[in-house]
């Protein structure tokens, strides 16, 4: 710095912490500072609207180092590099393996193929491998549990006769029962038994992992991040116990564990959340007291959420899908899967992968999120939202152990019924519109149809249909219930029409004709906006003239008590009516016979199917 900068600096003092807020207090004008501007997040903490030096300088994670334990900051070094890894149905060798080939020419270089149960054998991988160097390119498995260690067998007996490096194997099997458990109640305990066997099949592969803790299924189903952050870390440490108890050796142990987590919309709790896993997951792995630190790195794939993905205004998954890309690249995952934008409705086509792919590479080659190690780091912000999601999943880690581990938690059905509860939760607030959905419940596209688009239904795939032993997860979309009242609405004889009649304050008429577009098109209806009228019979007459089923009377809450009686009464049932505001006349205008108002304290989901059930809507 030269003498000229500093004395600029020393010129100009930093203003302190409380000055800050002495000056945010006077910009408030007596407006409560902690309900104005602190947020208080569904992970159970607060969040600050500014943080300085100071905040941080009492954390651990500012002072840590790439590539050193607790790897907070990453596993590597030098370089963010991660794997573009494609998931693909092998229902046939021939096929998948086609496809694999081609795949691997447009910048995938991790491979998951999806292998039935009863297609594993020797000749099936022969064939799915064909052409495919597994010495280069990550290879992923995933199969029926109860075939996963014949396939391990036949993997590494393949990979000898290939004479492959064993150093060289980069790729997992995706090994977990408990998923069963947790997810389905299925009674799967006898298959716990394998997880030694499995490690003692890749014991000589350091880089291959064949035990998996998939808390993407928690993310899909709903869960906040510190739920899923919580659970992986009891889920990955369920599996390192017993395979220790079994005489696994920790470091070996260790290392064949692989962590399956989503990436949801938040995007800067997101970049968080992956370095407070990896600190969390290399504290627990030395209690255990391994030899060798690296044992205890975390290797996390993530897999960009369904949970908010829609079926309406589907190009909008692209948007999400990509902001979540990029949390996870900026996290320092070791791969990362870009669910295609259409899976909510159909088996994604050649052209949603291919879109799927570019989101990484774009970040890749013309972002160059891959070169920079961690840069989150030292970000405020940052820091403190890997500190305090580390410390409220921590509280989950320790309750599910107080519990008796997860496997005990996921019997006893805490674990399900904690997600469970979020989810119903966050179907509530969407409904009553406390959580957006772009495109959905905020800001649908008036004129668009399904255009025979239909949800996916998903089904297990492994051909075993035992009965539930324990309680289960359920897995429902955001935004499906008002889909479901969307596509109802689609079957109806009569597209419904509502027409905003719109009089007196020019201002409040045109917000709350916007805000009962914007409600009424999220079930579907033709929604018509106008200009104003001069008086309600002149509006109500030109709504008749448009075939409304709705007339919205939209005007101020003070012109409510001149306008709504006139107009309701001179409407006559001829069309539902309904009143845009909570106005102080309520009761009046109740008393006359008005039943129906929409405002922002409304159920809109359960106000859209009342409607729709008035309508004769089914």
């Amino acid at each position: 710095m030269s003498e000229t900068d500093k004395k600029l600096f020393s010129e100009f003092q930093p203003p302190t912490t409380q000055e800050w807020l002495d000056k945010i207090e006077v910009d408030l004008k007596g407006a409560d500072f902690q309900k104005r501007l602190v947020w208080r997040t569904p992970e159970g903490f607060n969040v600050q609207p500014f943080y300085r030096k100071e905040d941080v300088e009492k954390l651990n994670t500012p002072y840590a180092l790439p590539g050193e334990f607790p790897f907070v900051r990453g596993n590597k070094k030098f370089d963010n590099t991660w794997y573009i890894r494609q998931e693909i149905n092998a229902d046939d060798a021939s096929e998948a393996n086609a496809k694999a080939l081609d795949i691997l020419n447009k910048g995938i270089d991790s491979l998951s193929f999806k292998i039935p149960g009863d297609k594993v054998s020797a000749e099936f991988v022969e064939k799915l491998l064909d052409g495919i160097y597994c010495d280069i390119v990550e290879v992923n498995f995933n199969t029926c549990k109860r075939h996963s260690l014949e396939l391990a067998q036949i993997l590494v007996k393949y990979f000898e006769k290939k004479g492959y490096d064993k150093e060289k194997i980069v790729g997992s099997i995706d090994w977990d029962p408990m998923e069963k458990m947790v997810m389905k109640g299925k009674a799967v305990e006898p298959l716990l038994k394998l997880a030694s066997s499995l490690v003692d099949v890749f014991k000589d592969y350091p880089y291959f992992r064949c035990i998996s803790a998939n808390a993407v299924s928690l993310n899909n189903a709903g869960a906040y991040i510190v739920q899923e952050l919580g659970y992986a870390l009891a889920w990955g440490n369920e599996y390192l116990h017993q395979l220790v108890e079994a005489g696994v050796d920790v470091d070996l142990a260790a290392s064949k564990i692989k962590f399956n987590m989503g990436i949801s919309e938040n995007y800067f709790m997101e970049i968080a959340k992956f370095r407070a896993a990896r600190l969390m997951w290399a504290n627990i792995v030395k209690q255990y007291e391994p030899k060798d630190d690296k044992s205890c790195q975390m290797c996390v794939n993530a897999v960009t959420t369904t949970y908010n993905m829609t079926l309406f205004d589907a190009h909008v998954n692209l948007l999400r899908s990509q902001t979540e890309t990029m949390s996870a690249a900026l996290g320092g995952v070791h791969s990362i899967v870009v669910t295609p934008f259409d899976a909510p409705y159909e088996k994604p086509g050649d052209f949603s992968e291919r879109i799927a792919r570019n989101q990484q590479l774009l970040l890749k080659e013309e972002c160059h999120f891959n070169t920079i190690v961690d840069p989150g780091a030292g970000s405020y912000y940052i820091e403190e939202l890997t500190t305090s999601l580390a410390a409220e999943a921590w509280k989950i880690f320790l309750k599910v152990e107080s519990e008796g581990g997860f496997l005990a938690s996921v019997k006893a059905g805490t674990v399900q019924d904690d997600i469970n509860a979020t989810n119903d939760k966050r179907h509530t607030l969407a409904a009553q519109r406390r959580e957006f959905i772009l495109g959905t419940n905020q800001f649908p596209n008036f004129t668009e149809t399904s255009e025979g688009k239909k949800p996916l239904e998903k089904c297990c795939g492994c051909g075993h249909n035992d009965e539930a032993a324990y309680k289960t997860i359920k897995v429902s979309r955001l935004a499906a219930d008002f889909e479901q009242l969307r596509l109802a609405t689609e079957k109806a004889k009569k597209q419904p029409v509502a027409f905003m009649l719109t009089i007196g304050n020019l201002v409040w008429r045109q917000a709350r004709a916007q805000f009962s577009c914007n409600f009424l098109a999220a079930a579907g209806y033709k929604v018509m906006d106008n200009l104003g009228f001069g008086s309600v019979e002149e509006g109500v007459d030109a709504a008749l003239a448009a075939g409304a089923d709705i007339v919205v009377l939209c005007s101020s809450d003070d012109e409510y008590a001149e306008y709504a009686i006139p107009a309701f009464k001179y409407l006559d049932g001829r069309a539902m009516f309904v009143v845009a505001g909570a106005p102080a006349c309520s009761d009046d205008l109740k008393a006359a016979g008005i039943e129906n108002f929409i405002h922002v304290k409304v159920n809109q989901l359960e106000t859209l199917k009342e409607y729709n059930a008035k309508l004769g809507i089914n």
